[in-house]
């Protein structure tokens, strides 16, 4: 019997209650026959893995300023990022990562790749994503339709790529957020193709809808959204959730398409076709 591949879980919640853990957790399950899951409380503990005993990594989103740290923790994270990068480029057995929203902007930032900056007000809910013609083709997104559907929950947000930055590294963005076509902001990017083993997304693929749902209906929580964006956008926001072409396809599609290619692709590298 072939061992299983070791998934690092990068918890980057900082302490804070969260449901992305939990849907994390939910997700990977799904492949235990497989996949053997190790924890890291980046933020709080200071706990990051030594890369060389994990081949997948799975770093989570989280709440904060994506430009701040504690003089520890990042300096770690920045650290594993660089050694992960450089490993693939010259190692013949790769080793594949996941960003998701604080993440992402953590690993444009420490990339280069773009700005990161606060956002003029909170972009929270159930909102379309749309693939850029890189991200058409591209395999985190096989079986999702064109824009479609996401969590998406920030304060930042990253736009203005950095053209040359991109070209050297031969990343690609994959995917922007919905046309705003009655203000002048810039679209951010909300997905990117750092290489073939790194990828990261600015919204939330995770979330499951029962999940969200119940998040949603907390009293603090309605509040908060109708007071942010009225009580329609917020009954709408009920709707898109439990409908199954939205946040569920997403959850059943994106992250497992990421953990059944890097599994195809480590075994493949190890000898076993699969």
């Amino acid at each position: 019997m072939q061992a299983k591949i070791r998934v690092a879980l990068l918890d980057m919640y900082n302490g804070k209650a969260n449901q992305g853990m939990r849907c994390i957790h939910d997700i990977v399950g799904r492949f235990e026959n497989q996949l053997a899951l190790d924890v890291f409380d980046v933020r709080l503990k200071h706990e990051l893995p030594n890369f060389e005993d994990y081949n997948l990594f799975i770093s989570s989103g989280g709440p904060g300023n994506p430009l701040e740290g504690d003089g520890v923790w990042e300096v770690k994270f920045e650290k594993l990022l660089d050694d992960i990068y450089q490993w693939n480029k010259e190692k013949k057995q790769k080793k594949y990562m996941l960003f998701i929203c604080h993440s992402f902007q953590l690993a444009v930032k420490h990339f280069g790749l773009a700005e990161v900056n606060k956002r003029k007000s909170t972009s929270f809910g159930v909102m379309t994503v749309h693939k850029t013609d890189e991200g058409m083709e591209d395999p985190l997104f096989r079986g999702l339709d064109n824009p479609f559907w996401a969590i998406d929950s920030r304060d930042y947000q990253v736009v203005k790529p950095h053209a040359k930055k991109f070209k050297e590294m031969g990343a690609k963005v994959i995917a922007l957020e919905k046309m705003r076509n009655h203000v002048e902001y810039e679209r951010a990017l909300m997905g990117i193709r750092f290489s073939d083993e790194m990828v990261g997304t600015q919204f939330h693929p995770e979330a499951d809808p029962v999940g969200f749902f119940s998040h949603l209906k907390k009293a603090d929580v309605r509040e908060e959204i109708i007071a942010l964006k009225g009580k329609t956008k917020y009954l709408m926001m009920l709707e898109h959730v439990v409908e199954e072409h939205t946040i569920y396809k997403t959850n059943e599609t994106l992250i497992p398409n990421f953990l059944r290619r890097s599994i195809r692709k480590i075994r493949e590298q190890e000898g076993i076709f699969v």
